[in-house]
């Protein structure tokens, strides 16, 4: 197709290309569905180079403007901004069609780099000896795979890993839970963060873990408290805390690590969000500090897709051998063809690939997130904003929390409230907050989320 898109060669021509794509879309011109053209075809029709039109796509795919999939091209999303004649087409007893899906846990699914990963599948078919692929696997991981586990996770995140460390696990929660049963077994009272995720307890809880909870404040695990404590073990989230977003300071990570030392405590380190930072250089784990103390969790789900049920443990020889006993007691292992396919993305580069272009996203629809709450909720005190795809918010006092998280409901936006996180002796005196997920948002509706979210607030601050 042919598109008219004038442009000022004195100025930054991947902003003209994408302002001149988002005014077709909101006038209509380029309507739901419309395939525009590739970048390359774009480019050489405009007379720029390929990386402007790719810049100007990427822009527009992150605001969600635009979709893209693979053998399907870039296409116009389905309309974003309704007409006002269609905002009021539907009857008073109908249900509101959601203006956007805020709860935290989940990466854009759509970006999903179907066809690389479809080519890492072919090759892991094509080059794997029919018993490596097709026979029971090994309960400690594909070796391919943990092999470039330990050079990936010692690049990326300053881990000391090993193949023979490293165990294929079916995703973090999967880990969590074996994990703690080899820790209760051991006689290990665990410490959780407070607040914490709502669906940890119980999985632990099932694991046979006995569970203390200790404070996490401004410089995230209070490590005191956890030394004051009866745990000998203890699940910390120092890249990205889970809900508040906090960072572990340097100072609380070197206490971590003295505390495990003297008590010869261990750290179970979940790597939650450590894939995406966007205002500092990221800072290296804690099990590359005391690979005997710390043993490391983390999966693709939010880099890829949960779906893929893959992650991985960096443990300690002994808690090693426990994991791997426990996979060939009770499920032999995860598939061995999915395994092969991650083992093949890492080693060719499609990994860092993703994560380049899934961070320059996510880092648009953060500031988007971020300056619409400044711009219409600014009595609103916005934590963990450095990192992952979550702001922790918290609103003003007085209001209500479940009511909130209700009247935005009824506005289409759907948000998690934040009061489940927390311990009963503690839910009393935290703030009402909420926690708002960006990973599946385009900026416009971020943006248009907000503003329904202010109008949910605003009746319901006091003081």
């Amino acid at each position: 197709m042919d598109l008219h898109l004038p442009l000022d060669r004195s100025s930054g021509l991947a902003a003209q290309i994408a302002a001149g794509l988002r005014a077709g879309i909101r006038a209509g011109r380029l309507t739901a569905g419309t395939r525009l053209p590739s970048s390359r075809a774009l480019a050489q029709d405009l007379g720029v180079s390929r990386g402007v039109v790719v810049t100007a796509y990427e822009q527009l795919l992150a605001e969600g403007f635009l979709v893209a999939r693979p053998g399907d091209g870039t296409r116009v999303a389905p309309l974003a901004r309704p007409s006002a004649a269609d905002a009021g087409a539907a009857g008073p007893d109908e249900p509101r069609a959601a203006v956007a899906d805020l709860r935290p846990g989940q990466p854009d699914l759509a970006a999903f780099p179907r066809a690389r990963w479809l080519a890492a599948l072919r090759a892991a078919l094509r080059d794997s000896p029919h018993d490596a692929l097709l026979g029971y696997p090994d309960p400690a991981g594909d070796l391919a795979l943990r092999t470039e586990l330990a050079g990936y996770l010692g690049r990326v995140r300053a881990a000391d890993a090993s193949a023979d460390r490293i165990t294929i696990v079916s995703g973090v929660a999967h880990g969590l839970s074996a994990l703690a049963g080899l820790l209760a077994r051991d006689g290990r009272v665990l410490a959780v963060e407070d607040p914490t995720s709502d669906r940890q307890l119980p999985l632990l809880r099932a694991a046979g873990a006995r569970i203390v909870r200790v404070p996490v404040d401004a410089e995230g695990l209070d490590v005191a408290a956890l030394a004051a404590s009866p745990a000998r073990a203890v699940l910390v989230t120092p890249a990205h805390q889970y809900p508040t977003g906090v960072v572990l300071s340097p100072a609380r990570r070197a206490a971590l690590i003295a505390w495990a030392r003297e008590t010869g405590g261990v750290v179970v380190e979940d790597d939650y969000d450590a894939e995406f930072r966007y205002d500092r250089d990221p800072v290296g784990c804690l099990q590359g500090v005391d690979p005997e103390r710390v043993v490391l969790l983390g999966s693709v789900s939010k880099a890829l897709a949960p779906a893929l049920r893959l992650g991985w443990t960096v443990a300690p020889p002994a808690l090693t051998d426990g994991l791997r006993e426990h996979r060939a007691l009770t499920d032999l292992g995860n598939p061995s063809l999915e395994q092969r396919a991650l083992a093949r993305f890492l080693a060719d580069g499609g990994h860092d690939r993703h994560l380049r272009v899934m961070r320059r996203r996510y880092r648009a629809r953060r500031d988007a997130l971020a300056a619409a709450l400044r711009a219409h909720l600014p009595v609103a005190v916005v934590r963990g904003v450095a990192a992952g795809l979550h702001l922790y918010v918290e609103l003003p006092p007085g209001c209500d929390e479940d009511a909130v998280v209700a009247a935005a409901a009824d506005g289409g936006v759907l948000v998690t409230g934040a009061r489940g996180s927390w311990s009963p002796d503690r839910a009393g005196a935290a703030p009402p907050a909420l926690v708002l997920g960006y990973g599946r948002a385009g900026t416009a509706r971020l943006e248009r989320s907000v503003e329904v979210l202010a109008r949910a607030v605003t009746p319901r601050a006091h003081g």
